[in-house]
C-alpha cells in the first residue's frame, strides 16, 4: 500500500527542497515546500493543514532559525513529527532540537534510504498515537463515573485532588463497586496517564506464582521458567502498577512488596541482579485491612506505605441519585455493541431497581441491563426481564398491607399521593416527564399535588 501523507519540507536551498522533493513524491508522498520558518508556521495556520503529516526541517533558515520554528510548530502542533536537517550543526544543537522534541536528526548530504526509514518510522509512530488515543477515548466511553450521590461527588473530588500527585492510593470497597475503574481514572489523570497502566488481581494468581508475576523471574529460575520474565513492577515501569485485593497476599509476598517500595528496585526470582523500578502503586481491596492487621494476616508497615491517601468508593446502594442513570448508560452501550436499538426502562422496572440493595453493585447492575437488553420483548424493559430481582421485588410487600381508611374517598386520595410520589422519584423529580407518564397538565398536575399535600421538588 503506497503512503498518502503530506510532507513539509522546509530548507533555504532550492537544490535541496527540489532533491528531497523529488525523492519523496516518487515514493507517493505529497508534498509541500517552504523556504523559510515564518512561512511554515503560516502553512500550520491554514485550517487545510491537518493534512500535513510530516515536517522536515532545516535547522539553518534565514530569519527564524529552525530550532525556533520546531519551538512553536510544537506549541501549534504537538501531534506534528518534526526531522531535523543539517549540514553544519553540532551535537548541542542535535541534543537541543531533541529536547524541543524534534522526532529525529539528519545529517547533509542525506542518504535516501535513511530518510525513507525516519520518515516511515515518525509517521508510524502518529498513527499508533492517533490510535491510542482513540483507544482511550473508547475505554472512556466505558466507564460511568455519575456523581449525583453526595458519596460519588465527595469521592471524584478527592480523585481530582491526588491524581496529579504521586501519592499512592489505597481504594477500599465492595466487590463490583468500581474499584478498578477509578484507579484508571487517577491513572488518566496523572501526570503518568501515557505510561502503562498495569494491574494484578492478587486473589486470582497461586501463591507460589505471585512472586515471579510480580517482580519476574530469570530462564532456568524453577521448573516450567523456560523464558525470562519481566514482571509486572517492570513493565509498569514509568506507569502505575494496580494491585487489586492486595488484602489478599501471603505474608512472604507482602515482605517483599514493602522492600520494593522502600527501594525502588525489584530482585527477578534466579537472580540477575535488583532493577530500579519508577512506579506509581495504587492498591486495592475489600476487606477491612485494620482488622487484617489485628489478625496477623496483613504487614502494619506495608499498610501505611500503601495508604498514604486512603479512599473509599461507595457502593451502589449509597448511590441511589445515579441509579437509574446508570442502569440507562449500559443500555445504551450495550445496544451500541449488540447493534440493537436502546430499550426503555418501564416505570414498574424502575422501581424494581430502586428497591433493590444491590450487592454486587455497579458489576451486578451491568450484567442485569445486559440479561434484560436480551430478555426484553418490545421496546420497553418490564419487571419480568429482570429475572430473579423482578421475582424478590415482587413477594418482598404484602400487597395487602396498608392504613386503615374511614372512606373510600380517602383512600383513593392515599392511593392518588402514593402513586404520584412515586411516579416522582422514578422521573427523578422532572415534573415534565410526571406528568406526561401520569396524562396530566403540569398546571393540574400541581393542583393535585397541593390538594393531596404533597411538596413539589422540581429537579
Amino acid at each position: 500500500m503506497r503512503p498518502t501523507s503530506t510532507l513539509l519540507i522546509v530548507d533555504d536551498e532550492p537544490g535541496i527542497r527540489r532533491s528531497l522533493g523529488e525523492a519523496l513524491a516518487e515514493e507517493g508522498y505529497t508534498i509541500l515546500k517552504a523556504e523559510r520558518g515564518e512561512q511554515a508556521l503560516e502553512l500550520l495556520h491554514n485550517p487545510d493543514s491537518e493534512g500535513i503529516g510530516l515536517m522536515l526541517l532545516d535547522v539553518w533558515l534565514p530569519g527564524m532559525d529552525g530550532l525556533e520554528t520546531l519551538k512553536q510548530t510544537r506549541a501549534l502542533r504537538p501531534d506534528l513529527p518534526v526531522v531535523m536537517i543539517s549540514g553544519h550543526a553540532s551535537i548541542d544543537t542535535a541534543l537541543q532540537a531533541t529536547r524541543l522534541g524534534a522526532f529525529d536528526f539528519l545529517e547533509k548530504p542525506i542518504d535516501l534510504d535513511r530518510l525513507l526509514l525516519v520518515v516511515g518510522n515518525a509517521l508510524n509512530q502518529k498513527r499508533l498515537e492517533a490510535e491510542n488515543q482513540r483507544l482511550r477515548q473508547e475505554m472512556d466511553q466505558t466507564r460511568f463515573f455519575m456523581a449525583e450521590s453526595p458519596a460519588m461527588k465527595r469521592l471524584l473530588a478527592d480523585v481530582a485532588l491526588v491524581a496529579p500527585t504521586e501519592g499512592r492510593v489505597l481504594l477500599s470497597g465492595e466487590n463490583g463497586s468500581g474499584k478498578e475503574e477509578i484507579a484508571r481514572r487517577i491513572h488518566d489523570l496523572s501526570p503518568r496517564a501515557k505510561g502503562p497502566f498495569v494491574e494484578v488481581n492478587c486473589a486470582a494468581i497461586p501463591e507460589e506464582l505471585i512472586e515471579s508475576e510480580l517482580f519476574g523471574h530469570m530462564k532456568g529460575a524453577f521448573t516450567g521458567a523456560i523464558r525470562d520474565q519481566k514482571g509486572k513492577f517492570r513493565e509498569a515501569h514509568g506507569g502505575t502498577l494496580f494491585l487489586d485485593e492486595v488484602g489478599d497476599m501471603s505474608l512472604k509476598t507482602q515482605a517483599k512488596v514493602l522492600r520494593a517500595l522502600q527501594e525502588g528496585r525489584v530482585e527477578p526470582i534466579g537472580g540477575g541482579g535488583a532493577v530500579g523500578v519508577d512506579v506509581r502503586v495504587i492498591a486495592a481491596t475489600n476487606k477491612d485491612l485494620t482488622e487484617e492487621i489485628k489478625a496477623g494476616r496483613f504487614r502494619e508497615d506495608l499498610y501505611f506505605r500503601l495508604a498514604v491517601v486512603p479512599l473509599r468508593v461507595p457502593p451502589l446502594r449509597e448511590r441511589a441519585e445515579e441509579l437509574i442513570q446508570l442502569a440507562e448508560a449500559f443500555i445504551a452501550r450495550i445496544g451500541a455493541i449488540q447493534g440493537k436499538s436502546p430499550k426503555r426502562l418501564g416505570p414498574e422496572a424502575r422501581d424494581t431497581l430502586l428497591h433493590h440493595d444491590w450487592p454486587g453493585n455497579v458489576r451486578e447492575l451491568k450484567n442485569l441491563m445486559e440479561r434484560a437488553m436480551i430478555l426484553a420483548r418490545g421496546s420497553e424493559i418490564a419487571p419480568r426481564d429482570l429475572g430473579p430481582l423482578a421475582v424478590r421485588h415482587l413477594t418482598e410487600p404484602d400487597p395487602f398491607s396498608f392504613p386503615e381508611f374511614t372512606s373510600l374517598k380517602e383512600a383513593r386520595e392515599w392511593f392518588e399521593g402514593v402513586y404520584i410520589q412515586r411516579e416522582m422519584k422514578l422521573q427523578n423529580g422532572n415534573m415534565t416527564r410526571v406528568a406526561e407518564r401520569l396524562g396530566l397538565d403540569r398546571s393540574n398536575l400541581y393542583k393535585r399535588l397541593k390538594a393531596l399535600g404533597i411538596e413539589a421538588r422540581e429537579s
